[in-house]
């Protein structure tokens, strides 16, 4: 076996033969390789040196095997630990795997091959598990509060909350319309969290019928149904130690609803057709751009389960509620299109900018930032300029702004009913009537794409 990286090994054990004959071994593999004749040397050299793997003995005449795994661990060591021992039991190989260790390896006359397999097996995890860290530091990076970009009152209302709910383990339910960003704001939760370096586990409700959802959640058993051949683990055993995103809850329906509390209140999920109740640790954060105390009244969300998931609700502002944030977005957007696009656009125009800020962007930051890739893509120069924005912004012929309210007033309730049903009729138009592809265009779930279409009478 190639060792691809030189990693660092330190051996801890009294008995010398043995010591020399691991060290030797483990060199010729390509290891750098120290050794330690007790286990006060191999604590002080732990704390010295950065080491990728420990093997020690059990039992030594100063410090136990046990007791070095317990002192390193506290000393921050973040490496394998091997246990070698002649005199195995149940209870001390229990003891060392609950304490950190990777593996234990009985002295037998040939144990060497054996070794030689666990080495490798240890270094290779760790290389895996430091490939996950730096690759939770760069999703950090990516999706954290830097991409949660405004400087408006409410935004930096926003981060304050964000930065008190993360330290708890809280239940959140995340408000707001469309496009407004509740999946960025339910990352920038969970990995400000004590709970960061855990999966972040995201699922639409709403994409899903209702026996599909169930599935998915919680998994099923082998046989439970025609095509379950194995047994397979839900999302709520995936995010297990770390965070689910239940993005548009208030598209579940009520025998989903009642499961979904039982979680809550018992912390516990039943894969379908299984009877085992299997105990999870899981945060939870809700999200919907659904008016759920309006669904309460109407008997169509369970007031348990609202009460439930909002034990600290945050409502998102909509983009037009924002105007100063406007800029920053554009700005922002327009960097991170320089960066993946690979060419570079300096500036927005003067006049592209104020289009932006005068338009009311009923899609909110969502199409804010597909109006500036649309943008980028058709623009030629080094300044993005307005005759690239879509004809809505350009235009501003779907804004009806403050100052343009008629003296007599006007009925406002019609005005969003027409101008709702104008974008079904549009998104239908431009996915030639395939209403999944039309829901995604509008940034909604299949089931309230259907609620509408059905309200407003659009075939």
């Amino acid at each position: 076996m190639a060792q691809s990286t030189r990693a660092r090994i330190l051996i801890v054990d009294d008995e010398r033969s043995i010591r020399e004959l691991l060290e030797i071994f483990l060199k010729k593999e390509g290891f750098a390789v120290v050794a330690a004749a007790t286990g006060a040397d191999g604590l002080a050299l732990a704390k010295a040196t950065e080491f990728d793997l420990i093997i020690s003995d059990i039992k030594m005449p100063d410090i136990s095997g046990i007791d070095l795994l317990r002192d390193v661990r506290a000393a921050n060591f973040t490496g394998q630990f091997i246990l070698l021992t002649a005199f195995a039991t149940a209870e001390t190989a229990i003891q060392a795997l609950k304490m950190g260790a990777f593996d234990y390896i009985l002295k037998t006359e040939n144990f060497m091959e054996e070794l030689k397999l666990v080495v490798y097996g240890a270094l290779e995890d760790r290389r895996l598990r430091e490939e996950n860290r730096y690759l939770r530091r760069e999703f950090r990076k990516q999706h954290g509060m830097g991409n949660l970009i405004g400087k408006s009152r409410s935004m930096q209302e926003l981060f304050k909350m964000i930065e008190l709910v993360s330290s708890t383990t809280s239940t959140v339910l995340i408000t707001g319309e469309s496009g407004t960003g509740k999946e960025l704001v339910a990352k920038a939760i969970h990995l400000n969290s004590p709970r960061a370096d855990e999966s972040f586990v995201s699922v639409n409700c709403g994409a899903f019928t209702e026996t599909l959802l169930e599935s998915e959640l919680f998994g099923y058993v082998k046989g439970s149904f025609t095509g379950a051949a194995s047994n397979k683990k839900g999302l709520f055993e995936v995010a297990d130690k770390g965070t689910i995103f239940l993005d548009e809850i208030g598209d579940t329906g009520m025998a989903m609803q009642v499961k979904l509390l039982r979680v809550l209140q018992e912390r516990t999920i039943r894969r379908v057709g299984g009877s085992e109740e299997i105990p999870i640790d899981v945060r939870i954060i809700a999200a919907t751009n659904r008016e759920l105390p309006a669904m309460v009244a109407e008997n169509e969300f369970r007031e348990d389960l609202f009460y439930r998931i909002s034990v600290f609700p945050i409502e998102l502002p909509p983009l037009r509620h924002r105007p100063d944030d406007i800029p920053l977005l554009a700005n922002f957007f327009l960097s991170r299109l320089n960066a993946t696009m690979g060419r570079r656009i300096d500036r927005l125009s003067d006049d592209a900018l104020k289009k932006l800020e005068g338009y009311e962007w009923p899609g909110n930051v969502r199409e804010l930032e597909n109006a500036m890739e649309r943008a980028f893509i058709l623009e030629t120069g080094d300044e993005l300029s307005a005759r690239h924005l879509p004809e809505s912004v350009s235009s501003g012929n779907r804004n009806r702004a403050v100052a343009d309210l008629p003296p007599e007033g006007f009925d406002l309730e019609a005005y969003v009913e027409g101008v709702q049903k104008s974008y079904l009729q549009e998104a239908l138009r431009r996915t030639n009537g395939v209403q999944v592809k039309a829901a995604e265009l509008l940034g909604m779930s299949y089931r309230s794409f259907r609620h509408y279409m059905q309200k407003y009478d659009v075939s």
